[in-house]
């Protein structure tokens, strides 16, 4: 069976105005040595105002401007490609021309739509990010490519494979229906060296643009490996700028250890709980899908660093304790337990949402309540509404923080849970809610949000299971 590589590169890996590119045809021509590759791009980094920010960044701000009655303007965006536009050679660059103006007509006539309507949503919004970001980036990429001698060719939108449902911002992935409609980017798979594709977008039965949540090209990657892994040998390489650690690197500065490999459990959790490793969504579907693919991890810096991911692994190696991590901005909604299956049910069949876990109940004047650790508070925010409307004694705290150890065979490990705990106790912290997963994969530590907290606790615990012997 023939060898298929899913790469994707994400905007850190393509670098500010696409400085990293020369890394990312070293890396292309590497994995097509004994593969078929597709390359999932997603939208490139700018500098502006002496800060890296993404495309998609500068494009959300437009369209927030154009709502506002605010003329939008997508300079920033065609200088971003003016930039990149240099990596092409002569024999591609009028093309590669052509093309950029092509979709930013597109994107600006979206924005243009929003200004005079008011509105910055949906399909309007869709259309602005795709067009200025992934799927632009993703055809600039093929004319680089062929301007290194690969023989190359980018999915066209009309073509596109990933077929999702109508919730337009945060989209759902369709496999049956995306099956139907990826004979031509078989096609383009089996005639070329590499296949370049945009991540992030979908597009319904309809043909109507839809996206992921943000991070959503990991999605992308993963969907593309779901499609591909009955024809062809199929392995995912998510291509970053760093290798994976124990935590972060911007947060904890010494007794980092580099992390091998990985579970399925392990990775989803890691993503979820602030680990930018991968969208855990990704694995999700993966798990959902009956695929068993096998992903790494590579330091595009540092290629020999790598780390596997598998469902499962035959034997684990070093420390039991592999990720410390924390995620910003959760918020707890409490409700009647009573009330939460329905609640859990609408969260899955309407909302499509998971981003959440359930911590251990209480008692107060004779009811149980259920507690609902969920991951993004904004989400809450934006939803409270639906929320409180499934129980009149349902109430919400924001500003929670969570700190996350993780590790399958935290088992292994003795009176971890008190010896963390004392740790953060140490570090004038107080500890509002732990809850330790039955299967121990994960300890979760709930904290006030506030000042420094989260990394606060973050380079204690992991200070302490540096020091833990677990042999």
């Amino acid at each position: 069976m023939t060898k298929l590589i899913v790469a994707k590169f994400g905007g850190s890996a393509l670098g500010p105005n696409g400085e990293f590119i020369p890394k990312i045809i070293q890396r292309i021509e590497k994995l097509k040595i004994n593969s078929k590759v597709i390359a999932v791009f997603s939208a490139p980094l700018t500098i502006h105002d002496e800060k890296k920010r993404s495309l998609t960044d500068i494009v959300l701000e437009q369209g927030r401007n154009a709502e506002n009655g605010k003329k939008p303007s997508l300079d920033i965006v065609k200088s971003t490609y003016q930039k990149i536009l240099e990596k092409v050679d002569e024999n591609n660059k009028e093309n590669c021309k052509k093309t950029i103006d092509y979709h930013l007509e597109k994107a600006q006539s979206a924005l243009d739509d929003a200004y005079n309507n008011k509105e910055f949503a949906n399909e309007v919004r869709s259309k602005a990010l795709a067009f200025s970001g992934e799927i632009l980036m993703s055809h600039v990429m093929n004319h680089i490519l062929r301007s290194n001698g690969i023989k190359a060719e980018a999915v066209k939108f009309d073509d596109w494979p990933i077929i999702t449902d109508k919730n337009i911002e945060f989209t759902n992935f369709l496999t049956a229906e995306s099956r139907e409609e990826m004979g031509k980017t078989v096609d383009l798979v089996e005639n070329n060296e590499v296949v370049t594709i945009g991540g992030f977008i979908g597009k319904t039965i309809d043909n109507i643009i839809t996206t992921y949540e943000r991070g959503g090209s990991d999605r992308t990657a993963a969907d593309l490996g779901i499609l591909f892994h009955k024809k062809y040998e199929t392995s995912i390489d998510f291509e970053k700028d760093s290798s994976v650690v124990s935590a972060d690197p911007k947060i904890v500065d010494s007794n980092l250890r580099e992390i091998n490999q990985l579970s399925y459990n392990e990775a989803r959790l890691a993503g979820m709980f602030g680990m930018k490793i991968l969208d855990p969504i990704a694995i999700k579907e993966i798990v959902e899908n009956g695929v068993d693919i096998p992903i790494t991890i590579t330091n595009m810096k540092s290629p020999e660093k790598i780390t596997t991911i598998k469902r499962n692994l035959e034997e684990q190696k070093g420390h039991p304790i592999k990720i410390v991590t924390g995620k910003e901005n959760c918020a707890i909604f409490r409700i009647e337990t009573s009330a939460i299956q329905k609640l859990l049910t609408s969260l899955e069949k309407d909302k499509h949402y998971s981003e959440f876990i359930i911590l251990s109940p209480f008692t107060k004047d004779g009811i149980e309540f259920s507690r609902i650790l969920f991951l993004d508070g904004e989400y809450v925010k934006r939803n409270e509404k639906y929320l409180l409307a499934f129980d009149s004694l349902a109430t919400i705290t924001y500003s929670r923080g969570a700190i996350t150890l993780i590790g399958d065979e935290m088992r292994r490990v003795q009176q971890v849970e008190s010896r963390t705990s004392a740790k953060i106790g140490e570090s004038g912290l107080n500890i509002l809610n732990m809850d330790a997963q039955e299967e121990t994969s994960r300890i979760v530590i709930v904290v006030e949000d506030t000042h420094d907290n989260i990394a606060k606790a973050i380079k204690a615990i992991h200070q302490e299971i540096s020091n833990i012997n677990f042999e």
